[in-house]
């Protein structure tokens, strides 16, 4: 087995990240003066990604212990939840008011920033496995129609709001100028959402590499929108059932999809190490 500096470890970057994001979390959760300048409704969402932020820690770290074991599905699993680290923590940085974890928020985001940018050629160094059919069409397809629902619910609110020239009502329930959820979402997750599906049924290189990653991805960044649907629900808001259920089968399906796309393609024989 190839041998990798322990300042260069996976786990190395994961333990910093995972602990900072539990601190932030329990601080989001059970602090009350961590959101107490925002709107209630975007506090609870706030807190829906808290719990979420918990369970993916938990993902981090084992994942990071399994990929430096030589395991490149547990490659594909960290990556994934580093992209969701770095999505949540854009909005935290950027969409919460000024509070003592500012800097956390920047701290969690810039680590996990650069854990991609330093592991990511070492990760595509191998060359990716090829799963079964029937789970790449799963996994190719469950990427491809969650890219295009979520786009579709984005723009059929910002579409008809730009031109009546008034403010999405989720914004003013939030009380945002922007949500940052519809920038990235729309720029970067969703298109890369669909060009991964698509390029994982053409079996591209490409596409097949960043097919588990995303996988791994929507299913916490689900996870996360479940818990803050239920909060909200909780608090007597109307409407919570309808994407609460949607967005429950997209995150058990994206799990069937993950499962199914890493079991069924064989493990590389030599894993390089995830940095030299």
């Amino acid at each position: 087995m190839l041998t990798q500096r322990t300042s260069s470890s996976p786990l190395t970057w994961s333990l910093p990240i995972a602990a900072l994001m539990v601190v932030s979390s329990l601080s989001g959760l059970i602090v009350p003066s961590v959101y107490a300048q925002e709107t209630v409704n975007w506090m609870l969402q706030a807190q829906g990604q808290d719990v979420g932020n918990l369970i993916a820690a938990v993902v981090l770290l084992l994942s990071a212990q399994r990929y430096r074991a030589g395991s490149h599905r547990a490659g594909a699993v960290w990556l994934g939840t580093l992209l969701y680290v770095i999505y949540a923590f854009v909005v935290y940085a950027m969409a919460v008011h000024f509070s003592p974890l500012f800097l956390v928020y920047v701290a969690v985001l810039g680590l996990s920033a650069w854990a991609v940018i330093r592991h990511i050629d070492a990760f595509r160094a191998t060359p990716p496995p090829v799963p079964t059919a029937p789970a790449l069409r799963l996994a190719g397809w469950t990427l491809i129609a969650t890219g295009i629902l979520f786009g579709g619910l984005w723009l059929s609110e910002l579409i008809p709001a730009t031109a009546s020239g008034q403010l999405p009502a989720s914004l003013e329930e939030a009380g945002l100028w922007v949500n940052p959820i519809h920038v990235i979402d729309l720029s970067v997750v969703l298109p890369a959402f669909v060009i991964t599906g698509l390029g994982a049924l053409r079996l591209r290189a490409d596409g097949l590499a960043w097919t588990a990653p995303w996988l791994t991805f929507s299913a916490l960044m689900g996870t996360s929108i479940v818990a803050a649907m239920l909060l909200i629900a909780g608090h007597g808001f109307p409407g919570t059932l309808p994407p609460t259920v949607m967005v429950s089968v997209v995150v058990l399906v994206s799990l069937a999809a993950l499962v199914r796309f890493l079991a069924g393609a064989p493990q590389p024989a030599r894993v390089p190490a995830p940095l030299r």
